[in-house]
């Protein structure tokens, strides 16, 4: 489970964003990864969660954000019954497929959300969030070795990250690997 997801964060070279995302993240994830300055590189940040909310179905952002409120306020079974319809209703929405990994983690139901990282990497191949979530699970399984690579891919998406930037001077440390 771990491994075959950790060839997906890994796999650059078939890593195509589905078509039912905006075009212009592609330039935005291209200033991301040259940002020279971190309030800058947080500014594209914004911007590319922004886009990653939005859906053409009023019906869809809306529950996503219901979702997340439910989230929030712990209410994880509310969440569970959008997050479920949400997918079922819109399988391309990349955000609801890693809002619902994000659920499926706090529960701590790893195989889970493991299954909804790897949905939402299908759809959108860049997202640092869902790769991060994964190396959270790697970590809590102990594979500290699978950590290390999904974050130094998370890196060279976003290299002014600075949570990611310092997990991987740790995890490197500890697994005797290449820092960057």
């Amino acid at each position: 489970m771990l491994e075959d997801t950790l060839k997906l964060v890994l796999d650059t070279s078939h890593a195509t964003p589905s078509p039912a995302l905006p075009r212009t993240l592609d330039a935005l994830f291209e200033s991301l990864a040259r940002a020279e300055t971190a309030e800058r590189a947080a500014e594209l940040e914004d911007e590319i969660w922004a886009l990653w909310l939005e859906h053409p179905q009023p019906v869809a952002r809306e529950a996503l954000e219901r979702a997340g409120q439910a989230i929030a306020g712990r209410d994880f079974e509310e969440a569970g019954r959008l997050l479920d319809r949400i997918v079922e209703d819109f399988p391309d929405y990349a955000e609801a497929w890693n809002k619902r990994a994000t659920l499926r983690f706090l529960q701590g139901r790893d195989r889970d959300s493991v299954h909804d990282i790897r949905r939402t990497l299908l759809l959108e191949p860049r997202h640092f969030g869902a790769i991060c979530g994964f190396a959270q699970i790697c970590l809590r399984q102990d594979r500290g070795d699978l950590a290390l690579f999904a974050l130094q891919r998370a890196h060279t998406i976003h290299p002014t990250m600075d949570s990611v930037n310092e997990a991987i001077t740790q995890l490197a440390t500890k697994t005797k690997g290449p820092a960057h």
